[in-house]
């Protein structure tokens, strides 16, 4: 308390002092006897605007070169290339608008500084210049938005009927990850059932959910469109794999999706970037509290047959945790909370790719 009060004393301190400069001023104002020696310092500041510039811009453009490649890591989906169009098309135009509109203010700043006995212009208003300035920037952003509008409702509408299909779900702090069994249906979940071994929230008496198994990781085909559902079961985080260029938000209580196709295998990818070690990740980029950092995930594309191979050698949840099949038996019947749409459930039907399931 002592020391906000000082803080509080030496705050108050300030004003009081600035109020009395200020006050000083004034009188002298009304007095006649203020003048304003300008000196240098105008012209200096002004040359400084210039020199920023220049070298500034100079920093930026080669801060940008130097840092493209991590800015941009390579593709791997179809819908990927599609979305980096239209990034760059927007910065484009932004960049454009942005250089202009510095490079004149740094340039005017210059031009125009205060000189002794010059006047400044008024320009009071031109009906030519507030229709071009608000019509061209109002079409050049409605193409824009309209093309993103455009494939956002493609990629987060409904996925194509042969997509694999996984939930994943963020909690503090790490991603659960599940699949729909041999039924290719995703079974119900009911948060009440939650608990440290049924951390899905299975509910076993939905026969669907019986074949359902979760993993550490994420498998997906190459050449086959994903279904990623997506929920959180406690506060907001995102879901963000940057080679597939997918980024979709996990809201609490709202579930959301997004669909991809994955062009390259990971041991496609770690041949291009000639890094053995590298895998894909789905990492959280949203703070969502102390430990954000442990929110990765990792994802393995591979190719058709390694992955009917890899599924077809998974046990489901019921099979690895009997107990908790046991223990819903003794238990009366329960009212669950469906989370997945009915609608999806019946769009995500066997797709030839899992027809040997």
């Amino acid at each position: 308390m002592t020391a906000l009060t000082i803080v509080l004393v030496l705050v108050l301190l300030l004003v009081v002092f600035g109020l009395l400069f200020r006050l000083q001023i004034l009188t002298s104002i009304f007095s006649g006897t203020f003048t304003r020696d300008i000196g240098m310092s105008n012209s200096v500041n002004a040359i400084l605007m210039l020199v920023f510039m220049v070298f500034g811009g100079a920093w930026f453009a080669y801060s940008f070169v130097e840092n493209f490649n991590k800015m941009n890591p390579p593709i791997a989906s179809v819908h990927g290339h599609e979305m980096e169009r239209m990034f760059w098309t927007t910065m484009a135009v932004i960049g454009v608008a942005f250089l202009i509109t510095q490079a004149l203010l740094f340039i005017y700043s210059y031009k125009y500084q205060y000189k002794e006995g010059r006047r400044a212009y008024f320009f009071a208003h031109n009906n030519k210049i507030e229709v071009i300035w608000t019509v061209i920037p109002a079409i050049v952003m409605a193409a824009l938005i309209f093309a993103g509008w455009k494939a956002w409702t493609r990629i987060t509408g409904p996925a194509p009927k042969e997509s694999v299909v996984v939930e994943v779900m963020g909690k503090q702090f790490n991603w659960l990850v599940r699949y729909p069994g041999r039924d290719m249906k995703l079974g119900v979940v009911n948060y009440r059932m939650i608990d440290a071994v049924n951390e899905f929230g299975f509910d076993l008496s939905d026969n669907a959910a019986l074949d359902d198994f979760t993993t550490n990781e994420i498998h997906v085909p190459k050449g086959v469109p994903v279904l990623i559902k997506i929920r959180s079961r406690d506060v907001l985080h995102a879901v963000y794999m940057p080679h597939f260029r997918v980024q979709m938000y996990a809201v609490p209580g709202m579930p959301t999706r997004f669909w991809f196709t994955p062009t390259m295998t990971t041991d496609e990818m770690r041949a291009k970037l000639g890094n053995p070690g590298f895998n894909y990740e789905l990492a959280c980029n949203q703070v969502c509290g102390g430990s954000h950092f442990a929110m990765k995930a990792t994802v393995i594309v591979d190719e058709p047959d390694d992955y009917q191979n890899w599924y077809a050698a998974q046990e489901s949840f019921a099979k690895k945790n009997p107990e908790v099949l046991a223990a819903l038996k003794q238990k009366p019947a329960a009212t669950v909370s469906q989370v997945a749409e009915p609608a999806e459930a019946k769009e995500a039907a066997p797709s030839p790719l899992a027809a040997s399931y």
